[in-house]
């Protein structure tokens, strides 16, 4: 690099910094001498290590007051990894001309140590923390520095003193012992014994589930529509797993001799096992992520809260997610901890069936009769999401409902239908007073054909309404706890902003909005247009001939492959001064 900072004349402060999530704001002011030709907007944004290495690049974006705002994901510095520990400079660069470094306003520097932040993991025994601070120096200036840092728990009582062999030989012991050692020793030995066979071997993995469901059998049965298990080897793993510690698994040969045979390993959820467990590159991992877009935050979306992945964790392994449309591209990136480019929006392969004109007619035909309730009247489907932490103590305060109210308001118009999200272990009871215009559903498996029949849906933060989206009919959203449950399980995105309907905070809003018919139906179509980029039955072929044939469009090759250079090309950088 080229150090110019003397004789560039440009100065520049950090004059503000926010956070939205994990995603980190400086506002900087940058003053150019008249002479000069360099627009600040058009320069190149480092965090720079102490060892000359840049490890971030921000993006930048001008503000209305001449100011510009520097952004980086703090989980992702576009490596797919967190920003590595260490103490950062910011760089202004122009090529190779390193022309300024980041100072701090007066006004700021008082306010650093509140714009800090950390970020707890692995049940807060450890914790991320990014903390800014002044630099202190001989000259007049306030350097700006941010210094990101593990802290993590610790005994405090005095340590004793041990020989280093007794120290070693439990480490060892431990070792030998441990389901994470065996398990990738497994996967080495599994790895070198499949290298020949494994070639156009495709593996469909879940451990939530005794079968394939969703995304998964949706491109499998795919697969086998097109005959194309003649031209791939098609393996399936799917063991409901779910609440079960590692040490709890009997199977883990079988998994690994899965898992090492495939060139091309398909997911729809998360898989522990790969949270410590690291795939070799040349096998790809595809995640189609069985949820559409709703509000709830998961993955790194949560970082910081009760629940949030540490820094690695299975999904910076994915090869590439999908996603249903470009615009919602960077919600699974973030919550993935990947970059954007690596999220390809093929449509979710569920969506095929559900909107296959023949299915649907043969679905509502099939409800019609299961449902007689429903004969002659209008459908208000309650699907809320659970409560709880997960799916050991999941739940839903049916006591928020006034039933009362609600029977009073469908009159001889409306029916209703409860159908509980499969984590609840509670049941709402309907007396026999409310049967002859309530019933409970939570039997029915696929709650996507339900919303053929459905007139008016009634959920909470559900991710239900992507699939309910396209049937371009009336959602209300009752959000009794929204700043709790935004507390506890987080939102990556306003529920206000994003709802496409109307919200309700109280159970008599509910009552209101169905009487009045106040459903703030507008914002469906919007909400449609957002999420969706495509709206036919070919999903699954995109997912097979993108992914497994080869055949991705150029537009998105073209983005990886740039993402790639620029990565490649930061790597490069040494901004070790001359005079160190």
């Amino acid at each position: 690099m080229n150090w110019l900072l003397d004789e560039s004349g440009i100065y520049a402060e950090a004059t503000e910094i926010r956070w939205d999530r994990l995603h980190l704001y400086i506002t900087v002011r940058v003053d150019v001498p008249e002479e000069s030709s360099v627009d600040p907007a058009l320069l190149d944004y480092y965090m720079v290590y102490r060892s000359g290495k840049a490890r971030a690049k921000f993006d930048v974006k001008p503000c209305e007051d001449g100011q510009l705002e520097l952004h980086v994901n703090v989980t992702n510095n576009g490596e797919n990894q967190s920003i590595p520990f260490g103490v950062y400079t910011v760089y202004l660069c122009d090529g190779e001309d390193v022309l300024a470094s980041c100072d701090t306003s007066m006004e700021l520097a008082n306010l650093l140590p509140e714009r800090s932040r950390i970020f707890t993991y692995n049940a807060f025994h450890n914790s991320y923390n990014v903390q800014f601070f002044v630099e202190v120096t001989e000259e007049d200036r306030l350097p700006f520095r941010i210094h990101i840092r593990n802290l993590q728990e610790i005994s405090l009582a005095f340590p004793r003193n041990t020989e280093l062999k007794d120290d070693i030989l439990q480490v060892v012991e431990t070792n030998r012992h441990d389901v994470r050692y065996r398990v990738r020793r497994l996967y080495k030995k599994g790895y070198q014994k499949h290298r020949k066979d494994r070639k156009n071997t495709v593996l469909f993995l879940t451990v939530q589930s005794d079968a394939l469901v969703n995304n998964l059998k949706a491109v499998y049965d795919k697969m086998l529509e097109r005959e194309l298990d003649k031209q791939f080897r098609i393996l399936v793993y799917a063991k409901n797993k779910a609440g079960l510690r590692m040490d709890q698994y009997d199977d883990w040969e079988e998994f690994i001799d899965m898992v090492t045979s495939a060139q091309y390993i398909i997911l729809d959820d998360h898989v522990p096992a790969f949270d410590w467990l690291w795939i070799e590159r040349s096998q790809k991992i595809i995640q189609l992520w069985h949820a559409g877009a709703g509000f709830k935050s998961s993955g790194y979306n949560r970082w910081g809260n009760i629940g949030s992945p540490g820094p690695q964790s299975a999904h910076r392994q994915y090869t590439w997610g999908i996603a249903g449309s470009k615009k919602i591209a960077v919600f699974f990136a973030d919550g993935w901890g990947i970059n954007e480019e690596k999220v390809i929006p093929t449509g979710m392969p569920r969506m095929d069936s559900y909107l296959d004109e023949e299915y649907r007619l043969e679905k509502t035909a099939e409800l019609r009769r299961k449902y007689p309730i429903c004969e002659g009247k209008k459908v208000i489907l309650f699907a809320p999401t659970f409560r709880g932490k997960n799916r050991s103590d999941a739940f839903y305060p049916y006591e928020m409902l006034d039933l009362d109210k609600l029977y009073e308001v469908c009159g001889e118009k409306y029916i209703v239908l409860f159908k509980k999200h499969p984590w609840v272990n509670n049941k709402l009871v309907i007396p026999d007073r409310y049967q002859d215009r309530f019933q409970v559903i939570d039997s029915y498996p696929n709650i996507n054909d339900l919303f053929y029949i459905t007139d008016l849906l009634i959920t909470d933060y559900s991710s239900g309404i992507y699939e309910y989206s396209l049937m371009r009919k009336p959602m209300l959203f009752y959000a009794f706890d929204e700043e709790r449950y935004g507390f506890s399980r987080g939102f990556h995105r306003s529920l206000h902003e994003s709802a496409p309907g109307k919200v309700c905070h109280d159970f008599d809003g509910i009552i209101r909005a169905i009487r009045e018919e106040d459903f703030e139906f507008e914002k469906v179509e919007a909400y449609v247009e957002h999420h969706f980029d495509y709206f036919d039955t070919h999903s699954c072929d995109r997912v097979i001939d993108w992914f497994l044939l080869g055949q991705m469009p150029a537009e998105f090759t073209a983005r990886l492959k740039k993402k790639r250079e620029e990565m490649k090309r930061m790597a490069k950088l040494d901004f070790t001064r001359p005079d160190n």
